[in-house]
């Protein structure tokens, strides 16, 4: 059995499918439903703005102005394809050959539509399984390009509609408490979130993922948003000392990932973003009501990675935000973790908890 896995380059490990497929899966999810939502947003507050100018003439409302409704389309048509995209991305992270590749697009569309809420969590885990059984099977028959779609989509079908509206419910619960204890607790469960998904997002997997899988919104994603951000923010400006302008971006709207071979070296140059994320976090909740409207929640696990988590809060205002939300976006997204985190950072210097080079990122 393990010669035959081996051969059939199948890695049952947490690398394979709690890194590299989890990780695949958010930019899968990144490529379609997200990157849909902020065209879709675009073409929408665009053209709804170029409609309300006085001085617009019938040339441009003719010409110029169908390029916003297109925009819309193009966006609302990438976001319908979220599920097939995840599959695809999961296929390829396991190094699957081109037949179950391209069939785990069905896979990925059944087990998002049959996944309901929790479409993102059975799409990772019925294109896994489905994935490496096709991978199984491919190219052990002189029909395979019958027998491996075949395998592929079938399994993958049928645990869909059996196990996804499964998976779907109970990722439902698991996000309905999170946010209902965060409106209970926004104080605890602020500091509770914003610590844990910060951290899942230094770490080699996937805050993004989790977050959609369990349609982190409302407050708790807002709590979130405060944790991703105290974790890239924070890492980029504490190792400015180090790594200059191209830290400071590749970390700050880049990922705090890069920390990641430090981190396992010495463990207490992570307590900095952390102690911040567990200060911003209950700030967010309790003191702004910073919520995370975005729908599917994965903006709330992307912090200031391209300004994700910024624009996900910004589109659910629909306009209609004042001065204090737009504060407490920008302290809790970029002042308050690089003041708190520079800080922190100083006084662990100064005791010899963090000397220089240890936040030195790898050439």
């Amino acid at each position: 059995m393990k010669a035959f896995l081996k051969r059939k380059n199948i890695d049952i490990s947490w690398k394979s499918y709690g890194i590299k497929a989890m990780g695949a899966m958010a930019q899968g999810l990144f490529a379609s439903l997200l990157i849909g939502t902020i065209i879709k947003t675009l073409g929408e507050q665009a053209g709804k703005a170029i409609a309300e100018i006085e001085w617009q003439h019938d040339i441009f409302m003719q010409y110029i102005h169908p390029i916003f409704d297109m925009l819309v389309d193009v966006g609302t048509l990438a976001q319908a394809v979220s599920g097939p995209a995840m599959a695809v991305s999961i296929a390829v992270a396991l190094q699957a050959p081109q037949l179950v590749v391209f069939s785990s697009a069905a896979v990925g569309y059944i087990a998002n539509a049959k996944g309901g809420p929790g479409g993102p969590l059975a799409v990772l885990l019925i294109a896994i399984i489905a994935v490496e059984f096709g991978k199984a099977v491919s190219k052990e028959t002189k029909i395979d390009i019958l027998v491996t779609p075949f395998v592929t989509v079938v399994l993958g079908g049928f645990l869909a509609l059996w196990l996804a509206p499964h998976l779907g419910w109970v990722a439902k619960q698991v996000g309905e408490f999170t946010k209902w204890a965060t409106v209970q607790q926004p104080f605890i469960m602020g500091i509770l979130v914003s610590v844990v998904i910060g951290m899942a997002l230094t770490l080699p997997i996937s805050s993004a993922a989790i977050c959609a899988a369990f349609t982190l919104t409302g407050l708790a994603g807002g709590a979130a948003v405060a944790g991703c951000c105290a974790q890239m923010v924070g890492f980029a400006v504490m190792s400015y000392k180090e790594n200059k302008v191209g830290g400071l971006v590749s970390q700050g709207i880049g990922t705090s990932m890069l920390q990641m071979g430090n981190i396992a070296k010495k463990p207490v140059i992570w307590l900095p973003p952390i102690i911040t994320s567990a200060i911003t976090g209950p700030i967010a909740t309790c003191l702004f009501k910073l919520e995370m409207n975005e729908p599917s929640g994965i903006s709330s696990g992307m912090g200031t990675c391209g300004f994700v988590g910024q624009i996900g809060v910004i589109t659910g205002w629909n306009g209609s935000a004042g001065w204090f939300d737009w504060l407490g976006l920008i302290l809790i997204s970029f002042v308050l973790p690089a003041i708190l985190c520079f800080v922190i950072g100083i006084i662990f210097r100064r005791v010899g908890l963090i000397k220089d080079g240890d936040l030195k990122l790898a050439e």
